[in-house]
């Protein structure tokens, strides 16, 4: 990457590893599910391969962590950290574990798949479901999953303005949930809610936010990065 967007402070968002309910797709929003074996492997093999000294995430470069109270994002969190790793930031007050972050309340919809959403829609004489326009019966709606996501932005935007320009630890990771996390991305965006933007998150996968030209007023996406030579 350039000398002018390496020195750009990141935004990591990491999605927890996969569960039961991921394999056969039921919303999963409060309910309290472990990772599959599965799952801890995806975790692992991705913080193998990006997270620790010199790596994508160096842990000596993150200046805070914001991660979902549930225990599927908490645990991959400790995955991705290491105990070593995740004892320093908590000793220097670095970790918030905070519901600004956590899925989807999807209310009604908890624990059932789209199909089965679908048909109990038409029962009920209401059009297909848009999470992004209709929001969850019982659950949040849009505009309240927005406000939220918004409330913690503006605490990264915090974090993250004095270092603009560059910093010795500027970097965020935030760690939570496929459907969650897309709507982070929508609003680091400034995307509207309902605003039409197909995006895919595998379980364990991390992403990267940052800003352009400098700028906490041009939050951006960075969609590709190059990587030094080590030999």
């Amino acid at each position: 990457m350039s000398d002018a967007n390496a020195t750009t402070p990141r935004v990591y968002i990491a999605r927890h590893g996969e569960t039961e309910w991921t394999i056969n797709g039921r919303c999963t929003g409060k309910t309290e599910l472990e990772l599959t074996q599965n799952g801890t492997k995806q975790v692992r093999g991705t913080g193998e391969m990006l997270v620790g000294p010199g790596k994508l995430v160096d842990p000596s470069k993150i200046a805070h962590i914001f991660c979902s109270p549930r225990q599927r994002a908490v645990v991959t969190m400790d995955l991705l950290l290491g105990a070593e790793q995740k004892a320093a930031l908590e000793k220097a007050g670095s970790i918030t574990v905070t519901e600004d972050i956590a899925e989807w309340d999807y209310g009604d919809y908890e624990g059932i798949k789209p199909h089965e959403i679908a048909e109990l829609r038409k029962q009920q004489g209401l059009e297909s479901w848009n999470i992004w326009v209709d929001g969850c019966p019982n659950g949040e709606s849009a505009k309240q999953v927005e406000e939220r996501l918004d409330r913690l932005i503006h605490k990264i935007y915090e974090v993250q303005e004095p270092l603009i320009h560059g910093g010795a630890k500027g970097d965020v990771l935030v760690v939570a949930h496929g459907h969650i996390l897309r709507a982070f991305t929508k609003r680091w965006l400034r995307y509207p809610m309902d605003f039409s933007f197909t995006m895919m998150m595998e379980p364990g996968a991390i992403g990267i936010m940052s800003y352009a030209h400098h700028s906490i007023k041009e939050p951006a996406i960075l969609i590709g990065m190059g990587f030094p030579q080590t030999a």
